[in-house]
């Protein structure tokens, strides 16, 4: 049996779903693959697989293979995926809320932190409202116009987690503001996604950018990619996911999509092409 799970992209607010507040993520078409076969080849890091062979493997001697359309460098969530397609391999039949549930956990045993919505965006796919253990909303959003660009930097989601806790800490009435904030922008984000006003939703992606610089998780090649995509047309642009590193994201109408990838390209970026709205976990053979 083979199985496929997409990888992710983060539209709206990262850290701040963390703590509660809601997200918008979107499934994209490059996928990873998960077969079960006569022997095992799977590249760098085993302990999701291995996890989810002991969850629900019965005991019994599974040797799997596994193989990723996408750089795990990019940041877009290979190890949920790796996870969910692993876990969809060994019990196809089991319910999408029971994948969630088992993968999540897993997850949070193996890193110690997460939210959940890169998890749920392997599950569920398409683009999705999400807020942690309270809503998984899928949107009726099409065609959305995303540019991605990668920094060449691997950024470490972990640290970063750790790194904006403590400032949590340290001030507490900032952040909580700055995350609520964040939250608003969401909210605002969801309906007019639905309605297709990507001029307002790039709008958005500029304020929600604004808010991950005071946190301090941008970084200057994040920052150089971001203002080379919106100096070349871009209705609004900013990272996706951690920071640090990783990629960042713009919104560009079909006219100006061109000069956005050239500029990004142009300014030390790889411009990486996915669709997002993608499906969900499915198996494949």
């Amino acid at each position: 049996m083979t199985v496929s799970a997409p990888g992710k992209l983060m539209l709206f607010g990262e850290h701040a779903v963390v703590y509660g507040y809601p997200c918008i993520v979107t499934a994209i078409s490059q996928r990873l693959e998960v077969s079960l076969s006569d022997t095992d080849n799977v590249p760098g890091d085993r302990r999701f697989v291995d996890a989810a062979i002991q969850a629900w493997g019965d005991g019994k001697d599974i040797k799997l293979s596994a193989k990723c359309a996408f750089s795990g460098c990019y940041g877009f969530g290979s190890s949920s995926a790796v996870t969910v397609a692993t876990l969809k391999a060994l019990r196809p039949e089991a319910p999408d809320r029971t994948l969630f549930d088992t993968a999540y956990k897993i997850i949070l045993e193996i890193q110690g932190v997460g939210s959940g919505f890169d998890v749920a965006s392997a599950v569920f796919g398409g683009t999705l409202y999400y807020i942690k253990n309270k809503a998984i909303e899928p949107l009726a959003v099409k065609d959305v116009p995303l540019v991605v660009g990668y920094t060449g930097i691997k950024s470490n989601t972990v640290d970063l987690i750790k790194m904006v806790a403590k400032k949590r800490e340290e001030y507490p009435e900032k952040l909580e503001r700055i995350c609520k904030a964040i939250g608003k922008i969401v909210d605002e984000a969801k309906t007019r996604m639905i309605e297709g006003d990507w001029e307002r939703v790039g709008k958005l992606m500029d304020f929600n950018q604004e808010y991950l610089r005071d946190l301090g998780v941008s970084s200057e090649k994040l920052e150089t990619l971001i203002g080379a995509a919106k100096s070349a047309g871009a209705y609004g642009a900013k990272l996706s996911g951690a920071g640090g590193g990783d990629c960042m994201i713009a919104l560009a109408s079909a006219e100006k999509r061109q000069s956005v990838e050239e500029a990004i390209t142009k300014a030390g970026g790889e411009v990486v092409h996915v669709t997002p709205n993608a499906e969900e976990v499915r198996v494949e053979a």
